[in-house]
């Protein structure tokens, strides 16, 4: 007769393997953890770019930019009210419609704006206007 022994782990090879990846752990999430925040402001930047296409499309279009009061908006709605948009495209500007800032904020829009043809921009991570370090503001002029 034959006899077939089974294979495996000890409690103490189990306990080994167990502190290794506690360790690599420890190691490895301050790291990955710290990179949110970064990770946020980033997508910022990338919405404002886009909303930034966007509404030179608009331009291009309709040869001047929405107004304040017409805001964002006009990017996916027909804007009401003067100056009424000459061309404006039937499908949007914006296939996704107007994003969210990466905090859960919506972007600010002003027209014509402090720095140039229209200013946008995030209040970051605080939600507030200015702000250091992830609570600044996140801005087209600022790129």
């Amino acid at each position: 007769m034959k006899y077939c022994r089974s294979f495996g782990f000890t409690l103490i090879e189990i306990m080994i393997v167990i502190v290794i990846i506690s360790v690599l752990i420890g190691l490895v999430a301050p790291n990955i953890l710290g990179r949110v925040d970064e990770a946020r402001v980033t997508a910022a930047q990338a919405d404002i770019n886009t909303l930034e296409q966007a509404l030179e499309m608009y331009k291009l279009d309709n040869y001047r930019y929405p107004t304040t009061d017409q805001g964002l908006q006009a990017l996916v709605v027909k804007p009401d009210g003067s100056p009424e948009p000459k061309k404006w495209n039937p499908s949007g500007y914006l296939k996704k419609g107007i994003p969210s800032d990466p905090w859960g904020g919506e972007y600010q829009y002003i027209s014509p704006g402090s720095v140039g043809a229209y200013d946008i921009f995030s209040f970051g991570a605080d939600g507030q206007e200015g702000g250091e370090n992830y609570d600044r503001d996140v801005s087209n002029w600022d790129e």
